[in-house]
């Protein structure tokens, strides 16, 4: 996949706020099997950081910047040579905010109104009940009806550990506020650190590729499908769709995330699948042997309850690209156990290491949901990686990315007073034209990734879940 240089070579640089950038780079790409020659290709510029005490802004510069040299490198590999690629570091925190600027409407609230952190009897807890069924479990353990004071009440009674083992099993969502030091002891702390950033396997041989692989729309006729949920999953593949591919993401028939899905289903289309019914399994089983990619994010064993582990997945598509997401890493006590970036930065450490900081007095988070966008961006650099693996040698590929070992990358530059932040945005940074959305006109920013030649391009405005058919089968990009 990769091409041999014996001189070491680094991405260049504009001013001291990239020395992170170029840091968090190198591990990335080397992770990836990325030859080292190929960071010389990478460029970060605009100053300044988002005003955090961990380099929240070098890491999602850099992790922009491995997918925009994944995408370098397979331009590289079918025409001979790497385009330059740039980031722009200050859009790149943007876009890890939010993307789109909606025009005379408001999106959804991006929380519910329970989800929280809340004061414990001996610390702090955060529950996440943004899924329906995520709140009830909490509101079954707590006993009260949905009030959020009554909530706090109840929370306030009990031992913060004891709370979150009974939503758990209950079937919700919530983590205890750690230190950095007590997750680094935790036996889940202890079991994630030393994993690798992404597990990358080969897998069997498929057939040889159709991909046109044009150079100004590299993924044009690569088919993916997406069955992530909200963040990481679906930013991972909104790149994918920039690049060209055909991507239809698949939820099940009562899902919703309507604060975030104009955010992320930009170029895609969506449909919906019961895998649990058989008509819907077997659509499922047609569209898996056409597709070149699968991303995602189904709690582990799920796939396998349903005769789809990773063999048979192989079987059903030889050579298939296989990425797969998880948030508390793949072993360990806690492996496969729910969780989402605001409990991951609760667990790991970030927000109580934020709050001693700063001298808060509850738990501090992130400005943005970092751990989210940047897994998201480092599976999409994995995707791109298997693409050239299989164009090259034929073979398909497993790669698993978790949450844990994201914010294991971030804090692993350790704990620093927060940066005054970037210049207010202004109307230049938004991309020209307006995109027709279902929910009504809206803006949206420059993309933050620039790779000579090949401009990111959304073909289709974003939309709701569910506004395609699955039976129309894949489609090419236009």
């Amino acid at each position: 996949m990769t091409t041999t240089s014996t001189e070491p070579a680094h991405p260049s640089t504009q001013g001291s706020g990239a020395t992170a950038d170029a840091a968090f780079l190198a591990t990335i790409w080397a992770t990836l099997g990325g030859d080292e020659a190929a960071l010389a290709h990478a460029s970060f510029s605009a100053e300044g950081a988002l005003p955090s005490v961990f380099p929240v802004t070098g890491m999602a510069a850099a992790s922009v910047a491995a997918a925009g040299l994944a995408a370098s490198q397979l331009i590289a590999a079918r025409h001979g040579d790497a385009p330059a690629v740039r980031v722009d570091r200050r859009l790149a925190s943007f876009w890890f905010s939010t993307s789109i600027r909606p025009q005379g409407w408001k999106p959804a609230p991006q929380w519910d109104a329970i989800a929280g952190d809340y004061a414990t009897a001996d610390g702090w807890i955060r529950l996440h009940t943004n899924a329906p069924h995520h709140r009830a479990a909490a509101l079954r353990v707590l006993d009260v009806p949905l009030d959020k004071e009554r909530v706090a009440a109840a929370v306030s009674q009990w031992k913060a550990d004891a709370l979150e083992a009974a939503v758990l099993a209950e079937g919700g969502c919530a983590g205890v506020m750690r230190s950095l030091t007590a997750w680094a002891e935790h036996a889940q702390g202890r079991a994630v650190m030393p994993e690798p950033l992404l597990h990358v396997a080969a897998t069997g041989d498929g057939p040889k590729p159709g991909w046109a692989l044009h150079r100004e729309r590299p993924l044009a006729g690569v088919r993916v499908l997406d069955m992530t949920r909200v963040l990481a999953g679906p930013v991972a593949t909104r790149l994918l769709a920039g690049l060209g591919a055909d991507v239809l993401r698949i939820d099940p028939p009562t899902w919703d995330e309507p604060a975030v899905v104009p955010e992320v289903t930009l170029g895609k289309r969506c449909t919906r699948l019961d895998l649990r019914n058989a008509d819907d399994g077997a659509t499922f089983e047609r569209l898996l042997r056409g597709a070149d990619v699968l991303v995602h994010g189904l709690r582990p064993g799920a796939l396998e309850g349903l005769g789809l582990g990773a063999e048979q997945r192989q079987r059903l598509c030889p050579g298939l690209v296989d990425v797969r997401l998880d948030a508390y890493g793949f072993t360990g006590p806690w492996a496969g156990r729910r969780g989402f970036d605001s409990i991951m930065q609760m667990s790991t450490g970030i927000a109580h290491a934020a709050m001693q900081r700063l001298g808060r007095d509850r738990p501090t988070p992130l400005p943005v949901q970092a751990l989210d966008h940047a897994t998201g961006y480092l599976m999409a650099a994995a995707v791109l990686r298997g693409l050239q693996r299989r164009m090259e040698t034929g073979e398909g590929s497993e790669t698993r990315a978790s949450l844990a070992r994201t914010a294991a990358l971030l804090t692993s530059r350790g704990v620093h007073d927060p940066s005054a932040g970037f210049a207010a945005e202004e109307p230049d940074d938004l991309a020209p034209g307006t995109e027709h959305t279902v929910w009504g006109p809206a803006r949206r920013l420059q993309p933050p990734l620039q790779i000579a030649g090949a401009p990111l391009r959304w073909a289709l405005p974003a939309g709701p879940l569910g506004s395609s058919n699955a039976n129309e089968g894949w489609v090419d990009d236009q």
